[in-house]
């Protein structure tokens, strides 16, 4: 925890990016009856409808740069995690000199699917560029992408949505939107308050 409050603590550098990665699924489903639209503009939805599967939706934040990429995928595992990581390394900061990447300590972040996925050169080169800093268990709070996630749900994915194309063409929309307003997250906490707030998940000193 107190690994992920000192990166919070660091000055904007746009030569060393500290970037927050988070996902989170989303259940497609159909309308059975159309919609009603009433007379104040309010959408109401018939209770049954059909489940067309399911979406997982990857943010990727950038805190004090007010950026945000969305990438909606098929599935969750290492290898899907491996790509959407690579793609920012290659596609959104390829000029960087490094980058921080904080995430969820999850089975599926593996440094290694790099090597699955890619030849030794191009894994080893993406992960040269990326210190890993992963947030404690049962500590998926401090990771500033679930804010993005939650701004993201309220805004434009809680909605029904229907199919995978639907949901990348709204999410996009959103990503667009959203950058253009240059959102940041100003985070408050800090190791000292947590020493406080949180004293009693420290390991007590036999004196």
């Amino acid at each position: 925890m107190e690994q992920v409050l000192d990166v919070y603590k660091r000055p904007y550098d746009p030569n060393h990016p500290v970037i927050c990665l988070d996902e989170t699924a989303k259940q497609l489903v159909s309308e059975i009856r159309q919609p009603l639209l009433t007379t104040n503009g309010a959408t109401l939805y018939d209770y049954e409808y059909c489940r067309e599967g399911a979406c997982d939706i990857y943010m990727v934040s950038e805190p004090l740069a007010g950026k945000r990429f969305v990438s909606v995928q098929d599935c969750h595992n290492r290898l899907v995690w491996a790509t959407v990581v690579a793609d920012v390394v290659e596609k959104q900061y390829p000029d960087v000199e490094r980058i921080t990447l904080i995430q969820d300590n999850l089975s599926a972040h593996k440094p290694y699917a790099m090597y699955e996925l890619f030849e030794p050169e191009r894994a080893k080169a993406i992960l040269d560029k990326i210190e890993f800093v992963y947030t404690p268990k049962h500590g998926s709070w401090l990771n500033m992408a679930e804010i993005e996630l939650s701004v993201l749900s309220r805004q434009c994915t809680s909605q029904r949505i229907a199919s995978k194309e639907i949901l990348t063409a709204e999410t996009a929309l959103w990503e667009t939107q959203r950058n253009a307003l240059e959102a940041t997250i100003d985070w408050q906490f800090t190791t000292s308050d947590a020493r406080i707030k949180l004293k009693r998940l420290y390991p007590s000193i036999i004196t």
